[in-house]
Protein backbone atom coordinates (compact mmCIF):
# COMPACT_ATOMS: atom_id res chain seq x y z
CA UNK A 1 0.00 0.00 0.00
CA UNK A 2 1.39 3.35 -0.91
CA UNK A 3 1.12 5.89 2.25
CA UNK A 4 2.30 9.32 0.31
CA UNK A 5 -1.65 9.44 -1.18
CA UNK A 6 -3.45 8.81 1.97
CA UNK A 7 -1.09 11.72 4.23
CA UNK A 8 -2.01 13.69 1.60
CA UNK A 9 -5.52 13.31 1.42
CA UNK A 10 -5.63 13.33 4.89
CA UNK A 11 -3.56 16.55 5.27
CA UNK A 12 -6.21 18.10 2.61
CA UNK A 13 -9.04 17.45 4.71
CA UNK A 14 -7.35 18.60 7.55
CA UNK A 15 -6.68 21.84 5.60
CA UNK A 16 -10.55 21.99 5.05
CA UNK A 17 -11.67 21.75 8.00
CA UNK A 18 -9.15 24.71 9.65
CA UNK A 19 -10.80 27.07 6.72
CA UNK A 20 -14.26 25.49 7.61
CA UNK A 21 -13.64 26.63 11.31
CA UNK A 22 -12.48 29.66 10.42
CA UNK A 23 -14.97 30.88 8.07
CA UNK A 24 -17.29 30.41 11.19
CA UNK A 25 -15.29 32.17 13.49
CA UNK A 26 -15.41 34.52 10.92
CA UNK A 27 -19.28 34.90 10.25
CA UNK A 28 -20.03 34.71 13.79
CA UNK A 29 -17.22 37.44 14.11
CA UNK A 30 -19.09 39.95 12.02
CA UNK A 31 -22.51 39.40 13.17
CA UNK A 32 -21.13 39.73 16.72
CA UNK A 33 -19.75 43.53 15.64
CA UNK A 34 -23.22 43.95 13.43
CA UNK A 35 -25.20 43.12 16.58
CA UNK A 36 -23.17 45.25 18.86
CA UNK A 37 -23.02 48.60 16.38
CA UNK A 38 -26.68 48.37 15.95
CA UNK A 39 -26.92 48.20 19.75
CA UNK A 40 -24.91 51.54 19.99
CA UNK A 41 -26.25 52.99 17.25
CA UNK A 42 -29.55 52.49 18.73
CA UNK A 43 -28.24 53.36 22.28
CA UNK A 44 -27.02 56.83 20.82
CA UNK A 45 -30.16 57.54 19.02
CA UNK A 46 -31.68 57.18 22.34
CA UNK A 47 -29.02 59.64 23.63
CA UNK A 48 -29.77 62.16 21.49
CA UNK A 49 -33.74 62.24 21.66
CA UNK A 50 -33.35 62.67 25.72
CA UNK A 51 -31.08 65.68 24.57
CA UNK A 52 -33.59 67.27 22.83
CA UNK A 53 -36.11 69.61 24.29
CA UNK A 54 -39.84 68.53 24.57
CA UNK A 55 -42.28 70.81 22.68
CA UNK A 56 -43.22 73.82 24.41
CA UNK A 57 -46.77 73.38 25.38
CA UNK A 58 -50.06 75.07 23.66
CA UNK A 59 -51.94 75.81 27.25
CA UNK A 60 -49.59 77.89 29.89
CA UNK A 61 -51.77 78.52 32.96
CA UNK A 62 -51.31 82.35 34.32
CA UNK A 63 -50.79 83.88 37.73
CA UNK A 64 -54.56 84.09 38.40
CA UNK A 65 -55.47 80.66 37.19
CA UNK A 66 -56.09 82.30 33.64
CA UNK A 67 -55.98 79.65 30.91
CA UNK A 68 -54.31 81.12 27.67
CA UNK A 69 -53.78 78.40 24.65
CA UNK A 70 -51.58 79.56 21.66
CA UNK A 71 -51.45 78.30 18.33
CA UNK A 72 -50.26 79.24 15.19
CA UNK A 73 -52.19 80.14 12.02
CA UNK A 74 -51.64 76.34 10.21
CA UNK A 75 -53.00 74.26 13.78
CA UNK A 76 -56.38 77.19 13.86
CA UNK A 77 -56.85 76.41 10.08
CA UNK A 78 -56.76 72.77 10.28
CA UNK A 79 -59.45 73.23 14.22
CA UNK A 80 -61.56 74.89 11.68
CA UNK A 81 -61.42 78.15 14.10
CA UNK A 82 -63.21 80.88 13.66
CA UNK A 83 -63.89 84.22 15.62
CA UNK A 84 -66.55 87.35 15.42
CA UNK A 85 -66.69 90.62 17.39
CA UNK A 86 -69.48 90.93 19.61
CA UNK A 87 -72.01 93.19 18.84
CA UNK A 88 -73.74 95.77 21.16
CA UNK A 89 -76.29 95.07 22.81
CA UNK A 90 -78.80 96.81 24.94
CA UNK A 91 -81.38 94.97 27.83
CA UNK A 92 -84.99 97.21 28.77
CA UNK A 93 -86.11 96.58 32.48
CA UNK A 94 -87.37 92.87 32.54
CA UNK A 95 -89.02 90.61 34.82
CA UNK A 96 -88.83 86.90 34.42
CA UNK A 97 -92.46 85.34 33.96
CA UNK A 98 -94.16 81.99 33.99
CA UNK A 99 -96.80 80.26 32.10
CA UNK A 100 -99.09 78.49 29.46
CA UNK A 101 -100.93 78.74 26.09
CA UNK A 102 -104.89 79.20 27.27
CA UNK A 103 -107.12 76.80 25.81
CA UNK A 104 -109.42 79.07 23.20
CA UNK A 105 -112.67 76.66 23.05
CA UNK A 106 -114.11 78.33 25.91
CA UNK A 107 -113.76 82.03 24.06
CA UNK A 108 -114.91 80.30 21.01
CA UNK A 109 -118.24 79.44 22.80
CA UNK A 110 -118.96 82.43 24.40
CA UNK A 111 -118.53 84.37 21.16
CA UNK A 112 -120.55 81.73 19.45
CA UNK A 113 -123.46 82.48 22.30
CA UNK A 114 -122.27 86.21 21.59
CA UNK A 115 -122.94 86.42 18.11
CA UNK A 116 -126.40 84.07 18.28
CA UNK A 117 -127.42 87.24 20.93
CA UNK A 118 -126.54 89.54 18.89
CA UNK A 119 -128.48 88.29 15.49
CA UNK A 120 -131.63 88.03 18.50
CA UNK A 121 -131.26 91.69 19.65
CA UNK A 122 -131.18 93.11 16.24
CA UNK A 123 -134.22 91.05 14.93
CA UNK A 124 -136.02 92.47 17.97
CA UNK A 125 -134.88 95.53 17.55
CA UNK A 126 -136.30 95.40 14.38
CA UNK A 127 -139.86 94.21 15.49
CA UNK A 128 -140.02 96.67 17.96
CA UNK A 129 -139.62 99.64 15.48
CA UNK A 130 -142.21 97.87 13.09
CA UNK A 131 -144.64 97.60 15.63
CA UNK A 132 -143.92 101.37 16.98
CA UNK A 133 -144.91 102.57 13.71
CA UNK A 134 -147.66 100.73 12.84
CA UNK A 135 -149.35 101.72 16.49
CA UNK A 136 -148.67 105.23 15.99
CA UNK A 137 -150.59 104.71 12.43
CA UNK A 138 -153.48 102.91 14.57
CA UNK A 139 -152.73 99.62 12.99
CA UNK A 140 -151.20 97.62 15.70
CA UNK A 141 -152.57 96.52 19.12
CA UNK A 142 -151.36 97.46 22.48
CA UNK A 143 -150.52 93.78 23.52
CA UNK A 144 -148.48 93.04 20.42
CA UNK A 145 -146.25 96.08 21.17
CA UNK A 146 -145.69 95.36 24.40
CA UNK A 147 -144.72 92.21 23.57
CA UNK A 148 -142.01 93.13 21.15
CA UNK A 149 -140.80 95.73 23.76
CA UNK A 150 -140.31 92.79 26.01
CA UNK A 151 -138.34 90.90 23.79
CA UNK A 152 -136.19 93.41 22.90
CA UNK A 153 -135.38 94.04 26.77
CA UNK A 154 -134.68 90.30 26.79
CA UNK A 155 -132.40 90.39 24.04
CA UNK A 156 -130.45 92.88 24.70
CA UNK A 157 -129.82 91.74 27.99
CA UNK A 158 -128.87 88.61 26.82
CA UNK A 159 -126.31 90.14 25.10
CA UNK A 160 -124.84 92.34 27.93
CA UNK A 161 -124.52 88.64 30.19
CA UNK A 162 -122.49 87.81 27.65
CA UNK A 163 -120.37 90.49 27.54
CA UNK A 164 -120.06 90.50 30.99
CA UNK A 165 -118.76 86.70 31.01
CA UNK A 166 -116.48 87.96 28.49
CA UNK A 167 -115.36 90.18 30.53
CA UNK A 168 -114.97 88.34 33.44
CA UNK A 169 -113.31 85.39 32.15
CA UNK A 170 -110.58 86.70 29.35
CA UNK A 171 -110.61 90.84 30.70
CA UNK A 172 -111.52 93.63 28.45
CA UNK A 173 -108.28 93.69 26.25
CA UNK A 174 -110.17 90.28 24.84
CA UNK A 175 -114.13 91.46 25.76
CA UNK A 176 -114.09 94.79 24.03
CA UNK A 177 -112.17 93.79 20.66
CA UNK A 178 -113.94 94.33 17.61
CA UNK A 179 -112.76 91.55 15.52
CA UNK A 180 -113.55 88.42 18.45
CA UNK A 181 -114.94 86.46 15.66
CA UNK A 182 -111.69 86.66 13.64
CA UNK A 183 -109.50 86.35 16.79
CA UNK A 184 -111.59 83.05 17.49
CA UNK A 185 -110.58 81.75 13.68
CA UNK A 186 -107.09 82.26 14.21
CA UNK A 187 -106.89 80.78 17.80
CA UNK A 188 -108.66 77.91 16.41
CA UNK A 189 -106.39 77.10 13.61
CA UNK A 190 -103.93 77.53 15.67
CA UNK A 191 -102.96 80.81 13.84
CA UNK A 192 -102.73 82.59 17.06
CA UNK A 193 -102.03 82.00 20.46
CA UNK A 194 -102.84 83.07 23.83
CA UNK A 195 -100.80 83.26 26.82
CA UNK A 196 -101.05 84.15 30.48
CA UNK A 197 -97.92 84.71 31.70
CA UNK A 198 -97.40 85.41 35.54
CA UNK A 199 -94.41 86.61 38.02
CA UNK A 200 -93.14 84.64 40.88
CA UNK A 201 -95.01 85.31 44.04
CA UNK A 202 -94.16 88.10 46.16
CA UNK A 203 -91.90 89.61 42.83
CA UNK A 204 -92.86 93.60 43.35
CA UNK A 205 -92.86 94.80 39.53
CA UNK A 206 -91.47 98.31 39.13
CA UNK A 207 -94.63 99.52 37.24
CA UNK A 208 -97.19 98.32 34.54
CA UNK A 209 -95.74 96.52 31.97
CA UNK A 210 -95.03 97.62 28.17
CA UNK A 211 -94.36 94.08 26.22
CA UNK A 212 -93.50 90.64 26.54
CA UNK A 213 -91.04 87.68 25.12
CA UNK A 214 -92.10 83.77 25.22
CA UNK A 215 -89.54 81.25 25.38
CA UNK A 216 -91.02 77.44 24.89
CA UNK A 217 -89.16 74.80 26.87
CA UNK A 218 -87.95 73.49 23.32
CA UNK A 219 -85.99 76.43 22.78
CA UNK A 220 -85.30 78.19 25.41
CA UNK A 221 -82.93 80.49 23.80
CA UNK A 222 -85.45 82.00 20.68
CA UNK A 223 -87.67 84.78 22.23
CA UNK A 224 -90.50 85.18 20.44
CA UNK A 225 -91.85 87.97 20.52
CA UNK A 226 -95.57 88.34 21.65
CA UNK A 227 -98.53 91.34 21.84
CA UNK A 228 -99.12 92.16 25.37
CA UNK A 229 -102.83 92.43 25.80
CA UNK A 230 -103.18 93.26 29.16
CA UNK A 231 -103.22 91.91 33.02
CA UNK A 232 -105.28 88.75 33.21
CA UNK A 233 -108.53 88.68 35.00
CA UNK A 234 -107.66 85.02 37.02
CA UNK A 235 -104.81 84.67 39.16
CA UNK A 236 -102.84 81.50 38.55
CA UNK A 237 -103.23 78.84 41.56
CA UNK A 238 -100.08 78.12 41.41
CA UNK A 239 -98.18 81.47 40.57
CA UNK A 240 -100.35 83.13 43.17
CA UNK A 241 -99.10 86.59 41.74
CA UNK A 242 -100.45 88.90 38.80
CA UNK A 243 -100.51 87.84 35.59
CA UNK A 244 -100.28 88.89 31.86
CA UNK A 245 -102.45 87.71 29.03
CA UNK A 246 -99.97 87.94 25.38
CA UNK A 247 -100.54 87.35 22.36
CA UNK A 248 -98.18 85.37 19.39
CA UNK A 249 -99.38 86.17 15.90
CA UNK A 250 -98.45 84.90 13.56
CA UNK A 251 -97.83 81.78 15.73
CA UNK A 252 -94.96 80.48 13.64
CA UNK A 253 -93.58 78.23 16.45
CA UNK A 254 -97.15 76.57 16.34
CA UNK A 255 -97.79 76.84 20.18
CA UNK A 256 -100.52 74.70 21.57
CA UNK A 257 -102.97 75.11 24.01
CA UNK A 258 -101.44 73.83 27.71
CA UNK A 259 -98.21 74.00 26.67
CA UNK A 260 -95.85 75.28 29.16
CA UNK A 261 -93.71 78.33 28.46
CA UNK A 262 -91.74 80.91 30.26
CA UNK A 263 -91.09 84.49 29.05
CA UNK A 264 -89.85 88.16 30.01
CA UNK A 265 -92.16 90.78 30.86
CA UNK A 266 -90.83 94.48 29.48
CA UNK A 267 -90.50 97.88 31.89
CA UNK A 268 -89.92 101.49 30.61
CA UNK A 269 -86.64 102.60 31.91
CA UNK A 270 -83.22 102.73 31.65
CA UNK A 271 -81.32 100.36 29.50
CA UNK A 272 -78.92 97.94 30.44
CA UNK A 273 -75.76 98.10 28.13
CA UNK A 274 -73.46 95.46 27.21
CA UNK A 275 -72.87 92.75 24.49
CA UNK A 276 -74.69 89.96 22.52
CA UNK A 277 -72.98 86.49 22.62
CA UNK A 278 -73.46 83.85 20.12
CA UNK A 279 -74.57 80.61 22.04
CA UNK A 280 -72.15 78.74 19.87
CA UNK A 281 -68.99 80.62 21.79
CA UNK A 282 -70.44 78.93 24.90
CA UNK A 283 -68.62 75.90 26.55
CA UNK A 284 -69.88 74.33 29.64
CA UNK A 285 -66.25 73.64 32.09
CA UNK A 286 -66.95 72.70 36.44
CA UNK A 287 -70.40 74.07 36.41
CA UNK A 288 -69.74 77.34 35.33
CA UNK A 289 -70.21 79.28 31.40
CA UNK A 290 -67.05 80.01 29.23
CA UNK A 291 -66.23 81.49 26.10
CA UNK A 292 -62.33 81.55 24.16
CA UNK A 293 -61.61 85.69 23.93
CA UNK A 294 -59.01 86.50 21.07
CA UNK A 295 -56.56 88.79 22.76
CA UNK A 296 -53.59 88.48 20.00
CA UNK A 297 -53.37 86.78 16.75
CA UNK A 298 -52.54 83.33 17.84
CA UNK A 299 -53.63 83.32 21.58
CA UNK A 300 -57.05 82.70 23.15
CA UNK A 301 -58.23 83.22 26.72
CA UNK A 302 -60.75 81.13 28.35
CA UNK A 303 -62.80 83.96 29.72
CA UNK A 304 -65.73 83.24 32.74
CA UNK A 305 -69.10 84.41 31.70
CA UNK A 306 -72.77 85.57 33.74
CA UNK A 307 -74.90 85.04 30.91
CA UNK A 308 -78.45 87.08 30.85
CA UNK A 309 -81.68 86.70 29.09
CA UNK A 310 -81.67 85.77 25.35
CA UNK A 311 -81.63 88.49 22.72
CA UNK A 312 -82.25 87.82 19.00
CA UNK A 313 -78.52 87.49 18.21
CA UNK A 314 -77.35 86.13 21.32
CA UNK A 315 -76.97 86.02 24.81
CA UNK A 316 -77.10 89.20 26.94
CA UNK A 317 -73.78 89.99 28.96
CA UNK A 318 -73.21 93.15 30.79
CA UNK A 319 -70.02 91.89 32.68
CA UNK A 320 -66.67 90.16 31.34
CA UNK A 321 -67.05 91.17 27.73
CA UNK A 322 -67.35 94.51 25.87
CA UNK A 323 -68.94 94.95 22.04
CA UNK A 324 -65.73 94.15 19.69
CA UNK A 325 -64.16 91.74 21.62
CA UNK A 326 -63.53 88.70 19.59
CA UNK A 327 -64.54 85.45 20.87
CA UNK A 328 -64.36 81.98 19.12
CA UNK A 329 -67.92 81.21 17.63
CA UNK A 330 -66.83 78.36 15.39
CA UNK A 331 -64.41 75.03 17.84
CA UNK A 332 -64.64 76.68 20.69
CA UNK A 333 -65.55 73.15 22.30
CA UNK A 334 -62.45 71.94 20.43
CA UNK A 335 -59.99 74.40 22.53
CA UNK A 336 -61.81 73.35 25.25
CA UNK A 337 -60.48 69.82 24.93
CA UNK A 338 -56.99 70.92 23.68
CA UNK A 339 -57.23 72.16 27.54
CA UNK A 340 -57.99 69.42 28.89
CA UNK A 341 -55.83 67.44 26.93
CA UNK A 342 -52.75 69.50 28.19
CA UNK A 343 -53.82 68.60 31.78
CA UNK A 344 -53.96 65.29 31.44
CA UNK A 345 -50.41 65.22 30.14
CA UNK A 346 -48.85 67.54 33.11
Amino acid sequence: MNVEPVQALRSADALVRAVLRTSCCVACLLVTMGAFSGCEQKAKEATEAEKQPEPASRVKHGTNDEVTITLDAATRKVMGLETSPLPKAQLSPEAKAYGHVLDPSPLTTMVADLQTAQAAAAASDAELKRLQTLAAQHNASERALQSAQAAAVRDNTQVQAIRLRLLAAWGSPIAKRQDLPVLVRDLSALAAALIQLNVSAGEILPGSPTGARVLTLAEPTKPIGAELLGAAPVTDPQMQNRGFVVMVKPNTPQLAPGQSVSGYLTFSGEPQKGAAVPLAAVVQFNGATWVYLQTDDDTFRRVEVKLGPPLDNGLFVREGLSPGDKVVIVGAQQLLSEELKAQGGE
